[in-house]
């Protein structure tokens, strides 16, 4: 067992806790690692903030991580120790139907167990002062040293920045992902992206490197639209800046409508107007962003009889355990960017601050 520090989350709504947590031992095929650098990202916002039906507490959230393997279980052979790894929260098992299939990347081998914070045997590798403490996405990376299954781990180019390409655990790979996969927006294609955080940052990315030739940003802090323009946006609005909605604002701009939208912020009324700023006819809309729990899209029908398709992804599509490591060598080689997305670097235990930063849009 392992003594070490991690950010617990003992119940919603309140800030974490930085506190000594026992990690046990790997049990067969879960993979135990150093954690080295752990982004934050609105999911785990979301869950702390009490709003996801499946959140359970206490809890170490964290999904966006990089670091060693420090031990692996019995029957582990694709990983071994001393191994650079990043953990992924959809994992790659290659054996069920899903895995199978090259339509999609949504692995379910162990999705009950994941949803309920647990490891596939149903039980929990940490506990902090007597207590259990759930899992959370397959990786609690807001820990030290953390266990996850090991189809739920990627192998990674030992030269890597951890502190950098942590971030292709989560944030950039699903909004790049978006753009190449889920929409294979094509050269000379015009593109709006809802949201300018780290996904739609991201999705300007992946829109720029397809050779979309025009890429309008869409944002109501307009303190985001100069690192857009240099991720490859060329404009960018915001809906406060007119009366009329931004789907109407959009289609005169673009004389029909985009080619294709992506809604990057988890907003069922801008889902709506992402897949109204579609140009008829061949208009492709990509939900990229997760709504909370309970809502519901709508549009009228028409909308789709007349020739727009609305999608969603998840991860962007890629099947995590072939696809990350060669997602870390495009960043080796500088064909995505990853540093650029870096804001702050603070110490683990001011990542309460850190939450504060991505709340206030910094």
């Amino acid at each position: 067992v392992i003594k070490c520090k991690a950010a617990v989350a003992w119940e919603a709504g309140k800030p974490l806790s930085i506190e000594e947590v026992e990690v046990a031992p790997p049990k067969a095929h879960e993979v135990r690692i150093k954690i080295v650098a752990t982004a934050v990202c609105h999911t785990d916002a979301y869950t702390l903030s009490g709003a996801d039906p499946e959140g359970c507490f206490p809890v170490i959230l964290g999904h966006e991580g990089a670091g060693i393997v420090e031990s692996v279980g019995e029957g582990v052979t694709k990983v071994k120790k001393g191994d650079t790894v990043i953990p992924l929260y959809i994992p790659q098992c290659g054996e069920c139907k899903f895995c199978k299939n090259p339509k999609t990347n949504l692995c379910q081998k162990i999705r009950i167990t994941q949803g309920k914070g647990v490891m596939p045997d149903g039980t929990s590798r940490f506990t902090c002062k007597g207590k259990q403490i759930y899992h959370f996405m397959g990786t609690s990376t807001f820990s030290e040293y953390t266990v996850v299954a090991d189809i739920s781990v990627a192998k990674i180019d030992a030269a890597a920045p951890l502190d950098k390409v942590c971030l292709l655990g989560c944030g950039i790979s699903t909004g790049y992902g978006a753009a190449v996969n889920t929409a294979k927006v094509e050269p000379g294609s015009t593109c709006a992206v809802f949201g300018l955080g780290g996904v739609g940052l991201a999705v300007i990315m992946g829109c720029k490197i397809a050779g979309a030739s025009r890429i309008i940003g869409i944002d109501i802090n307009k303190e985001k639209y100069a690192k857009a323009k240099e991720f490859g946006a060329t404009e960018c609005i915001s809906p406060q800046d007119s009366k009329k909605p931004i789907q109407e604002v959009l289609v005169e701009m673009t004389d029909g409508g985009v080619d294709y939208s992506f809604e990057c912020i988890g907003n069922v009324g801008v889902m709506r107007a992402a897949l109204e700023a579609c140009h008829k006819g061949w208009g492709v809309s990509v939900i990229v962003g997760v709504a909370a729990a309970g809502q519901e899209i709508s549009t009228r029908p028409f909308q789709l009889v007349t020739g727009r398709t609305w999608k969603g992804t998840a991860f962007g599509g890629w099947k995590s355990v072939d696809n990350v490591p060669k997602l870390v060598t495009e960043y080796m080689s500088k064909k995505i960017k990853v540093d650029e997305f870096v804001t702050h670097t603070l110490p683990f235990d001011k990542i309460n601050e850190a939450f504060e930063l991505m709340h206030s849009g910094k």
